[in-house]
């Protein structure tokens, strides 16, 4: 059965908020921006606090593990889609489209890997936390967009959006590296 607590709650909040984030990122007001650039912050605060909470109240749970990197995954693609709709350029799409795919691609591996028994083998790497922060800053900056002490944010965000691809294709390569032995044996 699955367990509903704190952390993973806060977890589902995190999905009903995509919705709320698309359509603020769509109003015709001129606040309109700066609301889903904080539900977007709002959404990577309570990415820290749900596992935060998890692990201090030892409530971490098989489903709050599954649904964390889904909440994730979900919201981050939703912001790309929603940059890319509005900067619809090749230099927006191409970062978006790397790391939405890398993504689905090391899901899709982790997945596998926990079949047949070798999750461990593509545990979270620094790089991929690193890249997780720098992705969500610069996301965050291209959906604020206004500037901030003189800095043009948008820039910013764009410099930003392209060290997260880098670090997105280098940690896939580290899982991919990591997997290798696994993927490159024969099972029957």
């Amino acid at each position: 059965m699955i367990q509903f607590n704190i952390p993973t709650i806060i977890t589902l909040l995190r999905i009903v908020l995509i919705p709320f984030f698309v359509v603020a990122f769509y109003l015709p007001a001129e606040w309109a921006r700066l609301v889903a650039a904080a539900i977007f912050v709002l959404a990577g605060v309570t990415d820290w606090l749900d596992g935060y909470l998890a692990r201090r109240w030892n409530q971490t749970s098989p489903f709050g593990a599954f649904l964390d990197p889904v909440a994730d995954k979900l919201m981050v693609a939703a912001a790309l889609v929603l940059l890319v709709s509005d900067m619809p350029t090749f230099w927006v799409a191409v970062p978006s489209i790397v790391i939405i795919g890398r993504e689905i691609a090391i899901s899709a591996l982790r997945e596998w890997m926990a079949e047949i028994g070798e999750r461990t083998n593509v545990a979270v790497s620094m790089v991929g936390k690193v890249k997780t922060a720098v992705q969500m800053l610069a996301i965050f900056l291209l959906l604020y967009r206004e500037p901030v002490a003189g800095i043009p944010t948008s820039v910013v965000g764009m410099v930003l959006l392209y060290i997260a691809m880098l670090l997105t294709l280098w940690s896939m390569l580290i899982y991919l590296r990591s997997a290798l032995p696994v993927l490159s044996t024969t099972r029957n």
